[in-house]
Parts: C-alpha cells; structure tokens; sequence
C-alpha cells in the first residue's frame, strides 16, 4: 500500500516536471445530446455538466460517418473511411480493417514513446495499425465488462494510471543511475475509455433490455455494478428529439435508453475521478465526443444531421479562458488525431498508401487548440462520407456541411436504404413498420417510403429546415449553392483519394493520371 501511494506521488511529481501534457480520450457508444450539457434537463448527468465546465463545448461538431468501425477508424486516424479502409463494420461477417500502412494516432504516440492505453470497445483492426501498450477491450474481455461495467471501467483505469507510475519510477531510478540516459525523461500518456453504452443491445444480449438497461441494476439475473446507482425514467418524461416519431413505444424506449445515459455519465464521474487522484487532471487534456448518431430512426448510419451531429467537448488545462464557453465553429471527429498530435509537438509523417493517389497522404482535419484560445471565424465547412455499416447495407453516401447548407450525394440513390440488424429489432422501429402497414399514424416526420428512397442529391438549408425535410437541390434559386458544395465536396474526395470519386455514372481511372471516364449509363 505504501509503495502504491510512492508511486502515485511519484507520477504526479513527474507529471508536474514533464514538457508534454497527457490526454484522455472518452468516446460513447451511439450517443447523441440527452445530456444536460445540451439543454436536456431531464436526464441526470452531473458529471459531464461538471466537465462542460471546465471545457469548451462545440454546438456544431459531427461524425464523418455514422457507423461504429467506420467512425472509429477515423478517430484514430485522423482519415475518412474511404480512405482508411475501414469501409464497414469490424466484426465477425462484415470483417473490414484499415490498410496496413495507415499511420495511426496510437501507432504514431508509441513511435513518440507516448504510453498508450485504451479500455472498452476498440472495434477497429489489424492490431499491427492500433497498437496499444495497455488494452482491455472485446478482443480480450467481455465488451459488457470493459464497456458497461462502470465499476470494472474504474478499475481498468486505476491499473493503467498504476502502470503509468511504475514505468515512470522505473525511468526516474534509471535517470539518476545514469544522468545522460534521454529516455529517463517522464512519458505522458494517452488513455483512450470507450464506453458501449449507449448502443442498444436488443439484438445480441435482449435479456438485458433494449439499451442493455438492465445489464447490472441488481435485479434477479441481472448481476450489480457497484459504482451505478440507476436512475429510471417514465415514458412521459422524455424529451424525443425532433426526428424520432412521438409515440408511446418510442418514448418508452428513449426512456430505456436515459438510463443508459445515466449510467454513461455515472462511469465518466468515475473516470475523471480516477484522473484526479492519480495527479493528473491540471495537465491533461480531455476530450469527450460520440462515434455517431443515436440508433432511431433518421440517427444512426444516415449521414443526416440527425445522424451525424456529435456532442463534443474539450478541456484543455493551459486554455481555461474559455473553461464554460460554447463554440460555434464547424468540427469534426477527423480533428481529433491532429489535435492531439498538435498537444505532443508530435509532425504527421509522410507517406502514401497503396494503390491510392500518388500524393502523401495528408490530414483534412485541423487542430482544435486554436479554437481553445479565441473562437475561430472561418471553421464553417465538415465532411462526410459513408459507404457501408453491416456488409449488406452498401448504400455509399457523401457530404459537406458549410454553413447553414447541408449537401448529401447519395450514389446508389436507386436502391432503397438500408436498415441494419440493431434498428430493426429496436421498438420503435418495429412500432414504426407496424403502424405503416395498418395505414396507421406514424408520428414520424416522413413515411418510411421517403426514408427508403431518396434522391441522387439533397440540399438542405439547415436554419430555415432543421429536419432536413425539404429539399432544394432542384429548386433554381439554389443552382449556385449547389454547384459550389459539389465543387468542395469533389475537391475534399479528390484530396482523400476517394475510389467513390467518379461514381456513379462515371468510372474511375487511376493508371496512368487520375480522372473521371463516363459510363453513358442514363444516370
């Protein structure tokens, strides 16, 4: 006991001495704004409004893909997924891995001798480009454990800041033993938690609830997290978001999911807790976002708004001006490598993958310190770009956000939308499809016919049209607007090496000097 309070005493003195600050890194599962933070007043989460406090929080941040793997990969690359490789989900059948020579963020920290860590759902492969120093997640653990488990997730952190401590007391005994030794100097770290809530789990674990709800409350069968108090809501209470259908089903199931939220920011309290007592919080940024849209109907896999829009919070310990302020500018998930590449002094390298353009491949995203400081005037413009979720749901989509314009090119426009395997089984969804077929009012913003099919293109003014229900792109009065989103999306495809690039009614050719050939396809 007495050596684990040396060490701990010991890392945060060494912390205090170090010249690179540390960086936790917090990712839900599937979450969206049901927070205080983001004016829900409903659902408790004291803890992430304690956060928001101490951070600079973004209205106006979003995935650039509205898939789990996908989404991942771009985390923790800083590349979209069509350029990454991580075209679909990870697992089992779907089996999508990024390429072999993507540089990726924890691959680039250990090469900076950074000391990386990640508990909960990592979903993303080959492990030769995520390589972790310290790693509990489903590859080696049951994801209820590492993911929902608050109380082992508290655990898990505990063990990886007493990891950190005995490598930094093994390195300051070797530094004093020889005074030259340069790898004496204290490692900073970076911790990745990935919590699973608030996925539903309707389809692999329905005993636990729709939203796994159930999972650890102390009911028979259910097991008890320690560290959870539930906290229980009443379909009444819930405030449904604008484009899930008002209906007693779907309100019972956003209630079932306020308690995973519940349970979410229960876990965070216990994480940023643990920071604290190791010593590390006033030198350690922290960043909490989401991988996508929630799992309703519109949310999740679309690349609507509603399914793309993130909360998205930083806390910056050497920026506490703007602790408790709200920032307008546009961000997105792909700025998380390069901003905590910016925090470690660490360069982005020069390479390029194979098979794609010539050119090094290069960061779209940016560095949201700057915005830490003064609130940025030009930050205006996010893409996106989804091309699969599940391997039979191929229905590659394209973006760009700029301003209050929202451009969508939908290249299989065709073909009906895809549903994947969680939504479908989802009540709301089954209350949605029963109600279609019984001509029955749906409550829902547009039928399910519109939702299947959808138009080559889409063109919505998101400040006049929030729902992005009217669509402008073949109103001439937008002629101008649209041509000039298509150019910058076009651009951004070219610049990531987008194989999607020319479709659908033209053929990419790549040999020689890479350019667009027409099909004559009628499209």
């Amino acid at each position: 006991m007495l050596l684990e309070l040396f060490l701990l005493i010991s890392a945060s003195c060494c912390i205090g001495e170090s010249k690179r600050g540390n960086v936790l890194l917090i990712i839900a599962d599937d979450a969206g704004f049901e927070t205080e933070v983001y004016n829900n007043s409903v659902v408790h989460t004291p803890h992430l409004r304690s956060l928001a406090q101490r951070s600079l929080v973004f209205s106006n941040a979003f995935t650039s893909v509205s898939s789990c793997s996908p989404s991942r990969s771009a985390i923790l690359t800083g590349l979209p997924q069509h350029q990454n490789g991580m075209y679909g989900l990870h697992q089992g059948v779907h089996h999508f891995d990024s390429f072999d020579g993507v540089q990726s963020l924890p691959l680039l920290l250990r090469q900076a001798n950074v000391h990386t860590g990640i508990i909960g759902k990592k979903h993303v492969g080959p492990g030769s480009v995520y390589p972790f120093d310290f790693a509990y997640t489903e590859e080696n653990n049951s994801v209820l454990q590492v993911g929902r488990n608050i109380t082992r997730i508290k655990l898990l952190v505990r063990k990886f800041f007493k990891t950190h401590g005995e490598k930094a007391f093994e390195r300051r005994q070797k530094k004093e033993e020889n005074e030259d030794d340069a790898k004496g100097e204290e490692r900073p770290f970076f911790l990745y938690v990935a919590f699973h809530d608030t996925h539903r789990c309707g389809h692999s674990q329905p005993q636990y609830g729709a939203f796994c709800e159930k999972f650890g409350n102390g009911e028979m069968g259910m097991g008890r997290i320690p560290d959870w108090t539930p906290e229980y809501y009443t379909p009444e209470q819930v405030k449904v978001p604008p484009f899930v259908p008002d209906t007693p089903v779907a309100r019972a199931d956003l209630a079932a999911q306020y308690t995973t939220v519940s349970r979410l920011d229960q876990g965070i309290g216990l994480v940023l807790q643990e920071l604290r007592d190791a010593g590390y919080e006033n030198d350690t940024l922290v960043i909490y976002s989401s991988d996508n849209g929630i799992p309703f109907p519109n949310g999740r896999t679309n690349l609507y708004r509603s399914g793309t829009a993130e909360p998205m919070l930083v806390s910056s310990p050497e920026h506490r001006g703007r602790w408790g302020d709200t920032s307008q500018a546009y961000v997105s998930l792909l700025d998380i490598t390069p901003t905590i590449l910016d925090w470690f002094s660490i360069p982005y390298p020069s390479y390029s993958l194979p098979g794609g353009p010539a050119a090094p491949v290069h960061l779209t995203g940016r560095s949201l310190l700057p915005a830490m400081a003064t609130e940025p005037r030009s930050w205006h413009t996010v893409y996106g770009s989804q091309s699969l979720h599940e391997v039979t749901m191929y229905y590659p989509t394209r973006s760009v956000h700029q301003g209050p314009y929202h451009l969508l090119h939908n290249l299989h426009y065709r073909m009906p939308f895809p549903v994947d395997q969680d939504l479908y089984v989802s009540p709301t969804f089954q209350d949605l499809l029963n109600r279609t077929q019984l001509s029955e009012p749906t409550h829902w913003f547009k039928s399910l016919q519109q939702y299947y099919y959808r138009a080559r293109w889409e063109l919505f003014d998101c400040r006049a049209d929030p729902l992005e229900s009217r669509n402008l792109a073949s109103d001439p009065s937008y002629g101008a607007v649209l041509e000039s989103l298509r150019q910058s999306l076009q651009k951004w495809q070219w610049d990531t090496g987008d194989p999607w690039v020319c479709g659908p009614d033209y053929v990419l050719e790549d040999k020689l000097e890479p350019h667009c050939r027409p099909l004559y396809n009628g499209l």
